[in-house]
Formats: C-alpha cells, structure tokens, sequence
C-alpha cells in the first residue's frame, strides 16, 4: 500500500479511506509517503496530520464509504480498510456498497473498488454483508477473495486494485502468520481461483476424501487436520483444496469466475466426501455449490456465532472448524473408515477435552497447538 500511494502521489489518483484503523490494520507504512487528511487547525505535536494527506480517517464506516464512492465516480482509486468487529457500524455501509453495486450494473459506471476488511477475530467474518442475497444482477460485478497467507493477500490485492467495474472485497488477517506458497505459485492459483495443493495431499488423482478450505484460519485448521490424518491414517488418500476467489465455486453461468462443471468436478469429484473448511458461515458455500453432482457430498464448517475472548485454537473449537474436528468429520464421512471409526472418534474427541481443560487451566493454546507444523 506504502508502494501504491507513492506510484500515485504525483497523479493524486489514490486514496486510502478507513474508520481510525490505518494504523490498527498494520498500514501505517503508507504515512512514509503521505500523512491523514486534516482540515483543522495543524498542532507541534500532531502525528501524520497534513492539510495535504492522501489518508481519509473519520470514526464513521458509511461516511467513509460514501466519500470512497464519490471518489471512484471522478475516475480515481482508492481502497477502504475496515476492522471486522465494527459489525454494527458497518452494516450500514455495506447496504450502500449494495446500492453502488447495483446502480454501477445498471447504469456501467466506473468502478474500482477494493475493500479489505482486517481483524484478529479471523473466525468471525469480515464484510459479511456480502453473503446477503442479491440478484444475478448485483453479484456478476462483485467478487470475494480469501488469502491463506501474505503471498496469495499480496497477488489478490494487486488484481483487485487493477481490476475494473467490479466490488472487490479482501478478508484478511492481520498478525503475521504461516506462508504456505512462494510467489510464483501463489500468483498461479489467484489466477485460478482455487486449485489442487499437491504437496499437502497423497491422492495420486482418487481420493477417498477431500479437505477444502477458504481462508487463513480454516487453511491452517485444514493442514493439521491433514497432517493427523496421514500420520494415523497412511492408506488413506487425501487431497487438498485450497478457494481464493469463493465465485469460482458458482456455476460459470452465474459469474465469470465461475468454474465449468468439468472443471469444478475436477477439483471437488463427483462422489467423495468433501470437508469444506470456510471462514464465514456455513451455508454461503451450500449457495454456492448447490449445482454442482457432488453437491450432497460436500459438508461445510463455518462461522457458527460462537465466541468471546478467548486463545486463536478456542475459537476454531468453539465454532466446530478445528483440525481435530475437521479430522473427525473425515473419518465419519468415508466409508471404508466405519471399523475404525468408533476407535478414531475417541482419540479425537479426548483431545479435544484435553484442550478444553488445558485452555482454562492455562489461557493458552495446548503445546502440540502453538508449537505444530507442516513437516510432511
């Protein structure tokens, strides 16, 4: 963003909107380049404030949506930065980004717009608003990406902030986290949209089961459920599918980044059991995928509207998207697995009690949570 502001600076064809986050949002690099906005009185000890500034910060989300809009109807750019948490102040916000959406389908208005929603509560789900239902109308110009790590969020990002007539909206984290593809191969499966991660399954082309998963949380979640279930269950075979664009799972009828049926049953098959590991709620992904032949088979775990202050792992416990859960639905959900099922289930499951004793023992993550990694 610190780079983006600077090749636009001279053009002053740029802006950053959000609602007092840039700083929170770990964008505060971009005040090496240029200050907030400010049309007051200019103090000694005033930080990052310039009557200049290519910031625009105002505790308000609507206002500063409706100033991004006004912005982008003159031909310019700008992206709007929001905190996921604020659920009740953005609401409003995003029923005008509908509207905007809507109008800019119909009447072909230009439209660059970008908007990253960041928070630590990465289980909850940042610009939600975008699985209310609309119209084939409204959705063919909006698109939802879900970065797994800061490569993918780096590729994501400069496609969106080239892209034209579109809403684009980014779900992001914001601590620093696991990087699972380098730059080549995360700029090859944004162009895709989702695709097959190889190096983490042992299919060889048939799987017994399939561990999809749409975001940063539900990925790692998703890998450790993998890693647990080729350590204890080696003849299984087990692919892994990873959606950054979630409109590549609708009908290429529907949206233009929509998969065709060849396509998508490809990647998903037409008669496996598939675990879908997402970051919002459940049932976006049944929407989704309602058309395709494997539709019955695909079994999601979401958002569940569970929560309170809490460790990372607890989060994902509570809202049912952890690995071990994860794991477990795979080892109820293929059939050959029945005899050991019962077996497999209460190792599972004491672990998760395990967890549940040592979090409110300790307020941490157990050790064989905080310190796993992928080593397959």
């Amino acid at each position: 963003m610190r780079d983006v502001m600077k090749l636009n600076l001279e053009s002053r064809n740029f802006r950053l909107f959000g609602p007092d986050e840039t700083a929170s949002n770990r964008l505060q690099a971009v005040y090496s380049v240029t200050p907030k906005m400010w049309e007051a009185e200019l103090r000694p000890d005033d930080e990052n404030l310039s009557h200049d500034g290519r910031v625009m910060e105002v505790l308000s989300e609507h206002l500063c949506q409706g100033w991004l809009e006004g912005y982008l109807l003159t031909g310019r750019h700008g992206l709007f930065s929001c905190y996921s948490h604020r659920r009740l102040n953005i609401q409003p916000a995003c029923q005008v980004v509908e509207d905007y959406a809507r109008t800019d389908r119909v009447a072909e208005l230009p439209a660059d717009l970008p908007c990253v929603a960041a928070g630590p509560q990465r289980i909850l789900t940042p610009g939600s608003w975008l699985h209310r239902s609309r119209d084939k109308q409204e959705s063919r110009n909006c698109a939802r990406a879900l970065a797994p790590d800061a490569n993918t969020l780096l590729s994501v990002t400069d496609r969106c902030l080239r892209s034209r007539n579109y809403v684009n909206v980014i779900v992001a984290g914001k601590q620093q986290d696991w990087q699972w593809l380098n730059m080549d191969a995360a700029i090859q499966h944004c162009t895709a949209g989702a695709g097959i991660w190889h190096w983490a399954g042992n299919d060889d082309g048939d799987p017994d089961v399939v561990m999809a998963c749409a975001g940063d949380v539900p990925t790692l979640e998703t890998l450790a459920a993998v890693s647990i279930l080729r350590r204890n269950l080696p003849d299984l075979k087990v692919r892994v599918v990873n959606v950054v664009d979630l409109m590549t799972l609708q009908s290429a009828s529907e949206h233009p980044h929509g998969l065709d049926d060849d396509s998508f049953d490809a990647l998903f098959t037409t008669n496996k059991p598939v675990i879908f590991a997402y970051h919002g709620y459940p049932w976006l992904i049944h929407r989704l995928t309602y058309r395709p032949r494997n539709h019955d088979n695909i079994h999601v775990r979401g958002y569940k509207e569970e929560g309170t202050t809490t460790t990372p792992f607890d989060m994902a416990v509570l809202n049912q998207i952890d690995r071990f859960q994860l794991a477990l639905d795979a080892v109820r959900r293929v059939p050959r697995l029945k005899s050991i099922g019962d077996r497999a289930t209460q190792l599972l499951q004491d672990t998760l009690r395990r967890h549940r004793e040592y979090v409110t023992a300790y307020g941490r993550d157990l050790p064989e949570v905080r310190d796993w990694k992928w080593d397959l």
